[in-house]
């Protein structure tokens, strides 16, 4: 009994066609709204880790302690609130949209744009 070779749909052949140079067919698809998903607040991502296939982030909710005597320095707690893990599609939408972000912040004035001295300063 012979064997067909398997074909490849469009989803799953997602390098563009050497021959051809066309890119790959998309699915259109449609957001759909969940009124009922909630939303998470959180004030610091406490992981940020990327093993090559996703991007897994940590964020957290920070909760300060009481003061015991006035003028103490003040302490507190960090919970995790939401782990969230995107795949490598996803992390460059949310960097490019973060960016877009970042862009809006600095016409608006809230943030000045880091030289390249500040920015070499912080990695280095």
């Amino acid at each position: 009994m012979k064997r067909e070779p398997r074909k490849k749909n469009a989803i799953q052949n997602s390098k563009p066609n050497a021959l051809t140079n066309v890119e790959p067919l998309r699915p259109d698809l449609r957001t759909v709204e969940a009124p009922d998903l909630r939303e998470t607040f959180a004030d610091a991502i406490t992981q940020w880790y990327f093993d090559g296939h996703v991007l897994r982030i940590e964020f957290a909710v920070s909760r300060l302690d009481s003061p015991q005597v006035a003028g103490d320095k003040a302490t507190g707690r960090r919970y995790p609130v939401c782990r969230l893990v995107l795949t490598p599609a996803a992390v460059l939408e949310l960097l490019n949209r973060a960016q877009q972000t970042g862009v809006a912040l600095e016409k608006m004035g809230l943030v000045a744009k880091a030289s390249k001295e500040q920015m070499a300063a912080k990695t280095g």
